[in-house]
């Protein structure tokens, strides 16, 4: 068994560790680098504390140092844009942040980050895992902070077809780091749109494709098509081989034919 001056040892050297992740985390731009190696190495230390284990007779004191790490491991994660990190750190700051909710003093950096997670679910068309973890926040939070409002938002506008409320949202973020995931999310959100129009029409005019997209111009359309193997003629993109059959009229609203096109995705899923 460890011995106590070795427990002591051991969390002397951690928060040393963390000290320096803080300081280094703190500056503008952070040394990314030099954050994960500090963060490789608290994770050793604070692992043989059993303080990532949530240890039920660990102080207080202990338990904020283990949650503050998590919490820079998190928001170093989304600087690296490594969202399996992300993902991993998340899983285990929600243990301090809701069973320990009655016992540690609410950290400045917990709605931020679990309005972030939700975005991520949601980025990642995840919509299940998004209510299952939306149900775990009391409902003042879900109805009043900014961070969760954001993403629940975002999930409405999605279910109305409101591609455009979407893309407005990109530019009012409560939190430059949501940013990673509001592109995400409008990536997923515009293949699954092409997705829609490639088994409900044949074919469609490049004013068309751009409109739904929400693509800014002919070239980024042209790029775009690319991608799904859309062939380009006289004007219109096809995605089969017949051109001559029911095509969308470049003058139709094509919001609401985003809508319609959103439905029927969910209508698919569903059959699935």
């Amino acid at each position: 068994m460890e011995s106590e001056e070795s427990k002591r040892n051991n969390l002397k050297a951690a928060k040393a560790a963390f000290q320096k992740l803080k300081t280094e985390w703190a500056k503008h731009p952070p040394n990314l680098d030099v954050c994960g190696q500090l963060l490789a190495e608290l994770k050793v230390l604070l692992t043989e504390l059993q303080f990532l284990h949530t240890k039920i007779d660990a102080s207080e004191e202990e338990l904020i140092l283990a949650r503050s790490c998590l919490e820079i491991g998190a928001q170093w994660s989304i600087a690296k844009k490594d969202t399996a990190s992300f993902e991993r750190y998340m899983k285990q700051l929600k243990c301090y942040y809701l069973d320990y909710k009655n016992k540690l003093p609410e950290s400045a950096h917990m709605y931020p980050l679990l309005g972030l997670n939700l975005l991520f679910l949601l980025s990642q068309n995840r919509v299940a895992e998004f209510h299952i973890e939306l149900e775990l926040l009391p409902i003042d939070k879900i109805l009043n902070n900014v961070y969760i409002q954001h993403p629940v938002s975002l999930e409405q506008y999605i279910m109305e077809g409101s591609y455009n409320k979407v893309h407005t949202a990109a530019h009012i973020v409560p939190d430059p780091t949501y940013a990673i995931f509001m592109e995400s999310l409008i990536e997923t959100l515009r293949n699954e749109l092409a997705r829609c129009l490639e088994k409900a029409y044949p074919k469609i005019s490049v004013k068309g494709a751009m409109s739904i997209l929400n693509l800014p111009n002919e070239k980024v359309l042209a790029q775009y098509s690319k991608t799904r193997n859309w062939v380009y003629s006289d004007g219109y993109y096809s995605f089969s081989g017949d051109v001559d059959e029911m095509s969308v009229d470049e003058e139709m609203p094509y919001v609401n034919v985003a809508k319609k096109m959103l439905q029927y995705a969910r209508e698919m899923e569903m059959i699935i």
